[in-house]
């Protein structure tokens, strides 16, 4: 959770960043980038105490119309996000670290999936086991 947005010193918004587009047509620069809320799962550590695995996430989506489908279905990312954290944190044996890769792939299908159709990028923040 970010403690910016509860004081008010931070939109509660996703956050975008702006990309240049370098065409000739003067138009508004295009957000491509989207980062997505900070997903956590519980996990089990070493001596049976519960634990928490966070992972931040976000996506590239260079494709306007994608990007709009995209903005419209953060909800749906966030909760096919969170299905795959979860299970994915169920599978991690006590003191074990997460197998990024294996990770990073379900996470990249749950978008595509999501979308409907490929030309999103998956981007992992800090996948943290706590």
């Amino acid at each position: 959770m970010d403690r910016r947005a509860l004081l008010g010193l931070k939109s509660a918004t996703p956050q975008t960043d702006v990309v240049k587009t370098s065409g000739g047509g003067g138009g508004a620069p295009q957000p491509s980038y989207t980062r997505l809320p900070t997903i956590t799962a519980n996990i089990r550590r070493p001596g049976g105490a519960m634990g928490v695995m966070t992972v931040e996430t976000g996506i590239d989506v260079p494709d306007a119309a994608l990007r709009t489908r995209a903005a419209q279905s953060t909800p749906r990312l966030r909760a096919a996000y969170a299905v795959v954290v979860q299970q994915t944190a169920n599978a991690l044996l006590p003191g074990a670290p997460p197998d990024l890769e294996r990770l990073i792939g379900q996470l990249q299908a749950a978008t595509d999936r999501t979308l409907g159709r490929a030309g999103a990028r998956l981007l992992i923040g800090t996948v943290m086991v706590a």
